[in-house]
């Protein structure tokens, strides 16, 4: 079990420290949960009730909230406890390697080029002329293709599929059952039957990157599918062939990404959009959660266009209102009509 002092801690951090310096750190909890040994954080003012009456050793706080720590409990002073939450969280966490050295049942071709420090797990397969970089974690049954190439410090959790070419940026951590450069969905129609057509691009993904379980990216027909530095893109998405995404972009859960769309930089996408193709996304866009965008953005702000969930009697009666749009409009447009024959009438007369 890893473990810091708050000096030690405060150092790393940048932070101004309140209490005992050498107050031992083993572990990150909630406020309400926290206990000895725990530190926790408070970054939003609603939950600070929890901070007064916390149990946790120490506490991640702003000099604006430092007023409430109650006595015996240490602090560090922060400018945005959440980020230091998470870089606190980095330095104790107890994630195990996705593997460790090379196992015996790993498939290894003899023209792949696998730096002695990587780690390749049970039955995992390493395709011809693929490049392995150092201090690379390729879990058990994982599939490396051919001529693909993962950059230093690359983890790949169990049973992730990268197909040939892909190439991987350092430092990327790609979670079970991912499927990197599969075939995108290129068809032409003769007649009724379907036409393949041969994907012949790549996927090119960043340093810093993070692809959640599940999650299925492309690869381009012709030129490359491309994720930027620093990307993060959840659990059950789908990227389709020749996307672009810009750095340091998010993607939520269950979001699906149509092809040759371009997601700018700095992006926040939420669970379940739904993003057309051969569209434009500027930088800084926010799109909630089961939006569906349908046209190019070309001004950051926020986009949505989910309907909220009500209640099913509320819902009943919407739905029976909305069946009676048209002939809602209808009536409208006669009476617009009606409206405008009356002035012109009027006019007449004068």
């Amino acid at each position: 079990m890893r473990s810091y002092c708050l000096a030690e801690l405060a150092e790393h951090l940048g932070a101004e420290l309140i209490g005992d310096a050498t107050c031992s750190i083993t572990a990150t909890a909630t406020l309400e949960r926290g206990g000895e040994g725990q530190i926790s954080f408070l970054s939003n003012s609603k939950y600070r009730k929890y901070l007064t009456e916390t149990r946790a050793a120490a506490v991640l706080v702003s000099a604006d909230d430092s007023a409430f720590v109650p006595p015996g409990v240490n602090a560090l002073l922060v400018k945005d406890p959440y980020v230091a939450f998470a870089r606190v969280a980095q330095l104790l966490d107890s994630t195990p390697a996705a593997a460790n050295g090379v196992h015996p049942s790993a498939s290894i071709d003899p023209t792949a080029d696998v730096a002695a420090s990587a780690a390749i797990g049970p039955n995992a397969v390493i395709a011809a002329g693929a490049v392995i970089g150092e201090n690379v974690q390729i879990g058990a049954g994982c599939f490396v293709g051919e001529q693909a190439v993962l950059a230093d410090n690359v983890r790949l959790w169990p049973n992730v599929s990268v197909y040939h070419a892909v190439k991987i940026g350092s430092n990327t951590i790609v979670h079970s059952g991912a499927v990197l450069g599969s075939d995108g969905f290129g068809f032409a129609n003769e007649r009724g039957n379907w036409v393949k057509i041969p994907q012949t691009g790549t996927v090119v993904i960043g340093a810093d990157c993070e692809i959640g379980a599940n999650t299925t990216i492309d690869r381009g027909a012709i030129d490359n599918t491309v994720i930027g530095n620093n990307v993060i893109i959840d659990n059950l998405c789908q990227i389709a062939h020749n996307v672009h995404i810009g750095e340091h972009t998010a993607i939520a859960g269950a979001t699906v990404v149509a092809g040759s769309t371009r997601i700018g930089r700095y992006c926040i996408i939420g669970g379940a959009a739904v993003i057309n193709g051969h569209i434009e996304i500027c930088d800084g866009a926010h799109i909630s959660g089961m939006a569906m965008v349908m046209k190019p953005i070309t001004e950051k702000g926020v986009y949505s266009s989910g309907i909220p969930a009500v209640s099913n009697l509320d819902w009943r009666k919407n739905t029976a209102k909305l069946r009676q749009i048209d002939q809602l409009y209808q009536r409208v447009k006669q009476l617009e009509q009606q409206l405008t024959s009356m002035q012109t009438a009027t006019g007449a007369d004068h």
